[in-house]
Formats: C-alpha cells, structure tokens, sequence
C-alpha cells in the first residue's frame, strides 16, 4: 500500500511537471465566468507554464472579462432558444442548427490545434458544442455546476464526461451518481482573504471611513427590478447616514447616472461594474444581492449581512431555492421579487439600524462558507489526467 501511494504522488507530480494545456469553456453570466476565471487562476499558481485557453460565445461578456483577466479566448457563434412566438423568435430558432453545427466545427478545429490534455465547462452555450468536440477527440472532460437546478448543457454533457463538481447536495437525480463530487463553488482568490475596512477600499470608491456602507449589487449584468426600487427610495435613503456602492449593469448605467446628478448625492458612488471586489466586500455593513450560485458562495465566505432578492425567471426557480435555504437559518433575508417595492426600503432601513440582527446575519451566513472549493475542483481537474 505505501509503494502505490508512493507510486501515485509522484505521477500526480509528474502531472503537474508536464501538462500544460487546459481548456476551460462555458459564460454568458458572472455566475459562470468568475468561477472559470478562478479555475484558471488557481491553475496558474501552481503550474505558471500552463497553457490555458478559453471558449466562449461571441454575444456574451466572456469575450470582455476573460481577456481582461489575462487569457486567450475563441468566441463561437453560439446563443439559445428563444421562448419568444413573434417571428424574429421563430427565425431565430430555425437557424439554431445551423449555427450550431458552424459552432462544432469551429471548436473542433480549435480543440485539434490546441491540443488539451483536459477539457472543463462551466455551462452555458458555448460549454455544449467545446465538450462535445473535446469528448469526441478523447480529451477527458469535466464539467462544474454552480447551481441546485443544473443548466441544459449540463445536464445533456453529464453522460459523457469523467467528473461533475457540484456545488449542492441532491443533484443526483439530475447527474449519474458515480461522477458527482461535492466542492462547493470557486470564487476569487482575493475574497478569500479580504482586509475588512480597509483604508485603500475606502479611498478607491471615494467614501468616508466610520460610515455605515450599503452595497447594492443586483448581479454582473444588473437587475432592473433592484435598480428601480433603489431610484425610488434615494430620497429617504439620503436622510440616513450611510453610504452606497451601486453597481447598476452596464445597460442601466447611463440613465441612473443621470438620476443622481440631479439629486445630488454625493454619498453614492455610482458604477456600472465592480472589478475590485475585494474592496467592495471590505466596506460594505450591508449587501443587497440576487441569489445567484456565486453571489451566495461569495456572500458565505465574506460573511456578509445580506438582503437577498432573487431572481424570478431562474430555471426552476433555483435562486429563490438558495436564499429560502439561508433565510431558513437566519443567515440572509428574503425578499420576493414581486414584493420588492414594499418591502425592500423598511428591510433595508431595519438592518441600517439594527446592529444585531446584522451580526446574526454575518455569523449564519459564515456556516455556508465553502473556501476550499477551487483546491477540491484542482484536484479534480488533476486527478483527470495522472
């Protein structure tokens, strides 16, 4: 027995000495891409060498924020069905198969000349034709699920890859039993070790120490449903004395900008999107959130006191699914999106003036915390290939 563990460290570091190209693919949300550009990174700490190359959708933020995290990416044709019945959703549903097919062939050909030793998807559309091609020219393949209601590319790869890494217990009548391995899901390096109240925080978004600070975030595209509500309720919220990070989705920022000008709020600082958010966590008393995968495994690890709105229109309504789970311990509250305009001003003003039940919140919320996930996912992704 000690000559075969002896025997399996050195192939594992053999492994590591020697690969050198990774495929990661999947987006189309933060929920998908953070977890991949944390995958990547944690590739990279510990093999610097590593080729690494991502694929993603051409119509999606991936072809932004993966180049801006510093690696490669092949954009591919690729988007989903549309649930629309006009005749713009009918066309584009009939050229689906076509662009899907042009979507294979493009990452085949890609695959072939990039040569992987290991393939992972992260869901989304581009996942779906990458693992295919990946799978079909004998790379293994590994996907990871963020969420309790698995995505369809997700579900329709599970046959076919090695390794599934989940983030939530029960997946087992989605997923075949022997591949699931419970990780939990990956998140920034930097939020695993956040200085909180830090001063350079404070100087980067322009705010004042010794503040009470609200962070509002309604996800990496922005929630309109949030962003209203927060318009709306600026003008009792300006009485208080707190402070406000928004981050309002690129495709809202402009006409919120706009709003605030001409309310002069100088406590808020504006921003369509939130590069450093290891600042944002370290300042913030107060988060209001969706209840998106990562949102949830971010907010766990932080310990943050969160007010959770989640989306509605989520497959299975998952995201409900995960902040009930955390309301049920009174680790968040929940709000239901369609009682966001009479409930989320007084919820929010109770915790601005209860420090208690924030406290509550934080210590909760700290029992859902999974900070080891993108080490367990490493090994996954390791274990493939010795």
């Amino acid at each position: 027995m000690f000559h075969l563990i002896c025997a399996i460290f050195i192939l594992e570091i053999q492994v590591i000495n020697t690969m050198k190209r990774f495929l990661i693919s999947g987006g189309g949300t933060g929920g998908h891409i953070f977890p991949a550009i944390a995958i990547a990174n944690r590739i990279k700490s510990t093999m610097p060498d590593a080729e690494i190359l991502f694929i993603g959708s051409n119509r999606k933020m991936e072809m932004k924020r993966v180049p801006e995290a510093g690696y490669p990416i092949v954009g591919l044709d690729i988007y989903g069905i549309s649930r629309s019945l006009s005749f713009k959703g009918l066309w584009h549903n009939l050229k689906l198969p076509f662009v899907l097919l042009k979507s294979m062939r493009k990452a085949h050909k890609t695959i072939r000349n990039f040569k992987p030793d290991v393939a992972i998807g992260v869901g989304g559309f581009a996942s779906g034709p990458a693992l295919r091609a990946a799978i079909s020219l004998g790379v293994p393949a590994l996907i990871q699920e963020q969420n309790s209601y698995p995505g369809i590319t997700n579900k329709l790869l599970a046959k076919k890859v090695r390794k599934i890494c989940v983030a939530y217990e029960g997946l087992e009548k989605y997923f075949p039993a022997s591949k699931i391995v419970f990780t939990g899901n990956p998140i920034r390096a930097e939020l695993l070790d956040i200085q909180y109240k830090n001063e350079d925080a404070y100087r980067f978004f322009g705010l004042q120490k010794g503040i009470k600070t609200v962070l509002i975030m309604g996800g990496s595209l922005g929630a309109h449903a949030i962003n209203e509500c927060i318009v709306q309720s600026l003008p009792t919220l300006k009485k208080e004395q707190i402070q406000l990070i928004w981050q309002t989705g690129e495709q809202y920022y402009n006409a919120h900008e706009e709003k605030l000008t001409k309310l002069e709020a100088a406590q808020i600082k504006i921003m369509p999107f939130i590069y450093n958010m290891n600042y944002a966590y370290s300042v913030a008393d107060i988060i209001v959130s969706r209840a998106g995968a990562l949102a949830i495994a971010e907010l766990a690890v932080v310990g943050a006191s969160a007010l959770l709105v989640p989306f509605p229109f989520a497959a299975e309504d998952h995201q409900t699914k995960n902040a009930q789970a955390l309301a049920n311990h009174q680790a968040a509250c929940l709000i239901p999106d369609s009682c966001i305009d009479t409930q989320l001003l007084p919820q929010l003003l109770e915790l601005i003036h209860n420090e208690s039940l924030c406290q509550t919140l934080k210590i909760n919320i700290k029992q859902f915390a999974k900070p080891n996930a993108i080490n367990l996912i490493f090994n996954e992704i390791i274990g493939l290939i010795s």
